[in-house]
């Protein structure tokens, strides 16, 4: 049964780390220096809930890896290479923590994109610092936190907001594969 079920999580971690792979290639909008709403964190989010943290975190990592290597790898050296890909995309897995709760998914999305926003927002704000241009959204910028704040908000507040919105479309017909109640079944 167990053996099952690791074939099972494998299977479907695999899956959706493809499905976020494919989606990411559909920008709804994409930021000047990097970043852009896509549905990618919508079968990541989803996955870990299902599974939990520890398979949440690998899928975010593998995620990252592959937005690194086929989304035109955009950073500015090792440290932006760690934060912006490696790390941002890995911490999606925190979704896990609410796993197979009635509202996981809703839950699991606001920790998911907030952790994700907090590792842009630390990095945009001292690795991209010196990128800083003075005026930025019609507003003079003198903190490189500030901008970063402004720039990393103005594309994950979208992605947090779009996942919410589509789990809660979805919610009512497919709840009980949200709350992984069929994996109860295995």
């Amino acid at each position: 049964m167990k053996k099952n079920l690791t074939l099972r999580a494998l299977t479907e971690g695999a899956l959706f780390v493809a499905v976020a792979e494919v989606l990411s290639f559909i920008k709804l909008w994409e930021m000047p220096w990097g970043g852009s709403v896509v549905l990618s964190m919508i079968p990541l989010v989803l996955y870990a809930v299902r599974w939990g943290l520890g398979p949440g975190l690998l899928a975010g990592f593998v995620f990252g890896v592959l937005q690194f290597t086929f989304d035109g790898g955009f950073a500015i050296g090792w440290q932006s290479i760690i934060g912006d890909y490696l790390l941002a995309f890995t911490v999606l897995g925190l979704a896990g923590l609410v796993k197979r709760t009635k509202a996981g998914v809703f839950t699991g999305s606001l920790i998911a994109g907030f952790a994700r926003f907090l590792v842009h927002y630390v990095v945009g704000a001292t690795v991209w610092a010196e990128y800083m241009p003075e005026q930025f959204f019609g507003m003079s910028m003198h903190s490189p936190w500030f901008y970063s704040l402004l720039y990393n908000l103005a594309y994950m507040l979208p992605n947090i907001l779009i996942t919410v919105v589509v789990f809660a479309l979805l919610y009512k017909p497919l709840g009980k594969f949200f709350r992984g109640e069929d994996l109860k079944a295995v």
